[in-house]
């Protein structure tokens, strides 16, 4: 998918824009600018005549303030692995990339807290929390290349957010650069800070639409000393929520993981994830993957042992293994984090990133199921995601022997059909993965009046000029 070509920027602009981050760090040979233009899956290719790599936050500033001077298009990018083509240039605009500000500024063990730049790899924060005795828990598939900045713009999910929060729930303070190039400098450490509103909640999330993010100040939480991963097989959705609330009642907060799949999502595992095996002796309908995590040195395995036990003979689940170390368990999380990758062999797939109250996730799942396969004989259903928190990715692959252009034509028909069942549920139909252009069309239908109209109106505040992620969200 490509947009509209927007207006030439003129070339002793685009010099000056080059300037302020010298030539080595300002892209215009096509094979140079290509990588920033193509989105993760494909679906979106941009064009633009210049790539901006900026190495601190001045040179951020400088490029913004001359943006608003000569009112010239910029599109932020991170680690350029969203979903909904966010961070793509889709009208010419300049590309801003935040990679080369990746410094982890401080790391203060006793306030459990990481300021981070924008450009820093989720890997690399994680990482840096580890060293000093401590978890960043924001996990996503992506973490080896998607960037703090990025994770941020888009209120990122992942699996750590049933015990955790999202990106959002583990933010204290960042630093923004607004379209005028002023620079907002909000790295609050503090808790505790009512000194007017909380201005930070206004850039997470909106996609580069509002400011640029070059820094944040993070939580950090004690390593757990002791987890247990477990693999169970069970029957259905409604026994995979049974399984939920029995985890919660016989282990409460030490609930930090809890995904859902099911078969036909680990056979594509099997079939094309590289030294994967079938963690249970027999196949089943629906699988569990359950992280446990504590602080205590002893007694976890005794408790996922008889939320096990208890969960068989409840019939809540049929079957179940633990991770008898290290590398098992990372084994049982490759089986979940590989599915978006091992769906790409089986042809085309429809994708959906919703999430509806967690009560409803069987009917959700039964009745868009349903649906789907009424509307393409022979779609193959590909539910799965984060059930503690309500969100499922509900991924449609295309009939075997199916034409792979005719069955993606069917992105819109599909998708239309699948958001009016998570309407019907009091759903979201972008649960982490953001709006960008993907879904922009796609809000008014599903969004609250006054509440876009606020948002217009905080867009036209803070960037009256429309020069940042221009056609992106709204």
């Amino acid at each position: 998918m490509n947009g509209p070509s927007g207006p030439t920027i003129a070339p002793d602009i685009l010099t000056r824009f080059a300037r302020i981050v010298g030539d080595k760090y300002a892209l215009t040979d096509p094979a140079a600018v290509e990588p920033y233009m193509i989105e993760q899956r494909g679906l979106y290719r941009g064009h633009s005549p210049l790539v901006l790599r900026p190495g601190t936050v001045a040179e951020v500033a400088s490029i913004l303030k001359l943006a608003a001077e000569t009112a010239t298009a910029i599109v932020p990018q991170g680690g350029n692995t969203g979903l909904v083509g966010g961070q793509v240039p889709l009208q010419g605009e300049i590309l801003l990339s935040l990679t080369r500000l990746d410094r982890i500024r401080e790391l203060d063990a006793g306030a459990n807290t990481i300021t981070c730049e924008a450009g820093t790899v989720l890997a690399n924060a994680q990482a840096a929390a580890e060293q000093a005795d401590r978890l960043f828990p924001l996990s996503l598939g992506a973490e080896g290349s998607c960037t703090i900045g990025g994770n941020l713009s888009t209120n990122a999910g992942g699996t750590g957010a049933l015990a955790y929060g999202v990106a959002r729930d583990l933010v204290l303070g960042l630093e923004v650069v607004l379209a005028d190039g002023r620079i907002w400098h909000g790295l609050n450490k503090l808790k505790k800070d009512n000194t007017g509103y909380d201005l930070k909640d206004l850039f997470i999330g909106s996609e580069g639409t509002l400011g640029v993010i070059t820094a944040a100040v993070l939580k950090l939480f004690p390593r757990p000393r002791t987890v247990e991963t477990a693999f169970i097989g069970l029957s259905s959705p409604q026994a995979a929520l049974d399984f939920f609330g029995l985890a919660q009642e016989r282990a409460g907060s030490a609930v930090t993981g809890f995904e859902i799949l099911p078969r036909i999502g680990l056979e594509f595992g099997l079939r094309h994830a590289p030294d994967s095996r079938d963690p249970l002796a027999r196949p089943h309908p629906w699988y569990v993957l359950l992280e446990l995590s504590s602080q205590a040195r002893q007694g976890l395995r005794a408790v996922a042992e008889d939320l096990l036990a208890a969960a068989i003979e409840r019939g809540c689940a049929a079957d179940a293994t633990i991770a008898a170390n290290l590398a098992q368990a990372k084994s049982f999380w490759r089986l979940r984090e590989e599915l978006p990758e091992v769906q790409k062999p089986e042809g085309g797939s429809i994708k959906h990133d919703v999430s509806v109250p967690v009560s409803a996730i069987p009917a959700f799942i039964g009745e868009a199921s349903a649906a789907v396969e009424a509307m393409i004989p022979g779609a193959r259903l590909v539910p799965f995601g984060h059930l503690g928190d309500g969100n499922i990715h509900f991924n449609v692959s295309q009939p075997i022997g199916a034409d792979k252009d005719e069955f993606l034509a069917r992105w819109s028909e599909v998708n239309a059909l699948v958001h009016g069942i998570v309407s019907k549920h009091k759903g979201s139909i972008s649960a982490e993965h953001g709006i960008g252009v993907l879904k922009r069309d796609l809000l008014p239908g599903v969004k609250d009046a006054v509440a876009l109209d606020l948002m217009r109106s905080l867009k036209r505040t803070l960037d009256p000029q429309n020069i940042l992620n221009p056609g992106k969200v709204l």
